[in-house]
């Protein structure tokens, strides 16, 4: 290494090697300001060479002009590992319009409506062949996710229903009893909990509790690589994850949402007994006389629908997961949103059916 007339020259191996001995031999030199280096006498280079050369143009930076007699060898390795060659442009993105956030929303939300339905029907085919089938499911598998999504769900829908019975009745005594029509809270109660109440708040807490845990568990699988060892050990993920949840969830969710129905009236039945002062025998024939069975029927149907939409919004966003442990966060997170949203918004089509009567 030498500098004549605000040249450095280089010669040899320029590698990590015997970098550290140019940088030690540059420190003579950091006073003069350079404008050119010539390369005609350097046999090699390696990324650590160009990075020096780099160090050597940054800190020469307002008289350096450029490299001199550069071998087509040791140029093109500069072209590859020089952090001086690539230019960032500061581009000003333009902000898209109103129209153009319409479009880019609809195909968003195109593209994600054709995945799930996709996913539906894959869903629902394989839980179908499984009852024949269950090849390429875990050996009780249905049972253990029974009693996870089930069982283990009894308390919380149950104290829920029952805290949710008694205000509704509370907040409907006090009305009720103005107008010396005490015996009715015995329909209201029935109708709000079998038609309405019962079925949606099962499934918000199920969508909380199992939703949740189903999205986050599939974006595990995805996010550390399980998903495609499946897929390499010709299993179906679908078949072998989700399958089982979704049969597991349409055998517990109606027997959750008949116990939410019957804890929520049974609260009606307290506060009519120790408020309203009405006896046992008024309150359960009123609440038979007022339900029917297709209000039964359409609440347990109720009930399915749900679950079959927290499936599979659960999985369709734990396999759209990206990134690490922060997209499982986001995916479970969106998938509860959306999965509540969901149930909100089936529930609001269900209740067409109760405009004939």
């Amino acid at each position: 290494m030498k500098i004549i007339e605000k040249t450095l020259i280089l010669q040899g191996e320029i590698n990590k090697f015997t970098v550290p001995n140019l940088l030690n031999r540059w420190e003579k030199y950091t006073s003069q300001k350079l404008e050119y280096i010539d390369l005609e006498k350097v046999i090699s280079i390696d990324s650590a060479g160009v990075a020096f050369l780099d160090v050597i143009q940054l800190k020469n930076q307002d008289s350096f002009r450029k490299l001199l007699n550069i071998p087509i060898n040791i140029s093109q390795t500069i072209k590859t590992f020089s952090s001086l060659e690539i230019t960032v442009e500061a581009i000003k993105r333009e902000r898209s319009g109103f129209i153009e956030n319409i479009g880019n929303s609809f195909f968003k939300y195109k593209e994600a409506i054709v995945d799930i339905s996709y996913l539906t029907t894959e869903v629902i085919f394989w839980s179908f062949v499984g009852i024949f089938n269950r090849k390429g499911q875990r050996k009780d598998s249905v049972i253990q996710q029974s009693i996870l999504i089930g069982m283990e769900a009894i308390g919380i829908i149950g104290s829920l229903s029952l805290i949710f019975g008694l205000i509704m009745a509370l907040q409907s005594a006090a009305l009720l009893r103005q107008f010396g029509t005490e015996v009715f809270l015995a329909d209201m109660i029935a109708v709000l909990m079998v038609r309405e109440m019962g079925p949606i708040l099962t499934a918000i807490l199920v969508a909380g509790r199992s939703g949740s845990a189903i999205a986050s568990e599939i974006a595990t699988m995805k996010v550390t690589e399980e998903i495609d060892a499946l897929k390499i050990m010709a299993i179906d993920p679908i078949r072998y994850v989700v399958v089982p949840k979704f049969n597991a969830i349409t055998l517990c969710m109606p027997l959750l949402v008949t116990l939410s129905m019957i804890i929520g009236i049974s609260g009606g039945l307290l506060i009519s007994i120790f408020y309203l002062d009405l006896s046992i025998v008024t309150f359960v024939t009123r609440v038979l006389e007022v339900l029917t069975f297709s209000n039964i029927l359409i609440a347990l149907l109720k009930g399915v629908v749900f679950a079959w939409a927290i499936v599979i919004i659960g999985t369709y966003f734990g396999f759209k997961v990206e990134g690490g442990a922060e997209g499982v966060g986001k995916a479970t997170t969106a998938s509860v949103v959306a999965s509540i949203f969901a149930v909100i918004v089936l529930d609001a089509i269900f209740s067409l059916e109760y405009l004939g009567g």
